[in-house]
């Protein structure tokens, strides 16, 4: 397995709000895919949702100002970011 070019980060976020049922996830989704960004986004048993992505710095930064916007159906209380050091290597991303 080859290591992630140098430029690219990861970070886990961690979602809270009324982020399930509202169509969250595929917002995410699409954000990820207009920007470039790797990983996947998972609804959690707590209602909390969870995401992983990779990508270039300037792309992370815009892709977590959109993600703490949210959706017009969802409300965004608290986005925490915790930034991963040695991480797998994504392609693309994926609801899971």
């Amino acid at each position: 397995m080859s290591s992630p070019p140098e430029d690219t980060l990861t970070v886990n976020m961690k979602i809270t709000g009324k982020v399930q049922g509202v169509g969250f996830r595929y917002f995410v989704l699409r954000q990820a895919q207009e920007l470039g960004i790797n990983g996947w986004v998972s609804n959690k048993s707590n209602g909390d949702v969870e995401a992983l992505a990779q990508g270039e710095k300037e792309g992370l930064e815009r892709f977590v100002i959109k993600v703490k916007e949210g959706t017009t159906f969802s409300r965004v209380e608290d986005v925490s970011l915790n930034w991963v050091k040695e991480a797998e290597q994504y392609f693309g991303f994926e609801i899971i």
